[in-house]
């Protein structure tokens, strides 16, 4: 018996390395959605998960505009409820560090040159953020140090002054 003893004494460090590092990584997985090649965060809705998983290369160049340590927040296919395959536009809204910074793009998914307004503001409708102009790409990118419950307007015009692919959100990044 004090053989058996000997024996669990012996395995229990390793043991203990191997449960550390079952609960270690739950907890790391629980901060992001798994995307290949992009980081999703994991309050992110159904909605943009699968169009990170469908569209991981737009999503990770959009992410590259923000600049490093950027998690997708939300992505939006616009006009909204518009199959992501027939969207005119993509607003991609990214936080780094849980609520330290906000950065929005807004890409252009026409194929040609559109006069293009993005603007993101802080919750107080104030340190508000925007760029606007004719672009093949995308608008952006915007930011935003007070993400939390911030706003984003964004729209596209076309040559004789109507709004496609329209959106103005009430809460664009983290709002709980």
């Amino acid at each position: 018996m004090s053989v058996n003893v000997r024996s669990v004494l012996r395995l229990a460090p390793a043991v203990a390395v191997i449960a550390a590092c079952g609960i270690v990584a739950p907890q790391a997985s629980a901060t992001e959605q798994p995307v290949p090649g992009v980081k999703v965060s994991a309050t992110a809705s159904k909605e943009t998960v699968e169009f990170a998983k469908a569209s991981p290369k737009v999503a990770a160049a959009a992410a590259n505009a923000c600049g490093a340590g950027y998690v997708l927040n939300s992505a939006v296919p616009l006009p909204k409820g518009t199959d992501p395959k027939m969207r005119l536009a993509t607003l991609f809204n990214y936080t780094k560090g849980g609520n330290d910074s906000g950065c929005s793009i807004y890409d252009n998914n026409t194929g040609k040159a559109q006069n293009m307004f993005l603007k993101v503001c802080s919750w107080k409708g104030d340190a508000c953020q925007e760029d606007k102009g004719k672009f093949s790409e995308y608008a952006g990118p915007v930011r935003t140090s007070e993400p939390v419950c911030a706003t984003v307007t964004a729209y596209i015009t076309t040559s004789s002054g109507v709004r496609i692919a329209d959106y103005k959100s009430e809460y664009a990044y983290l709002c709980n």
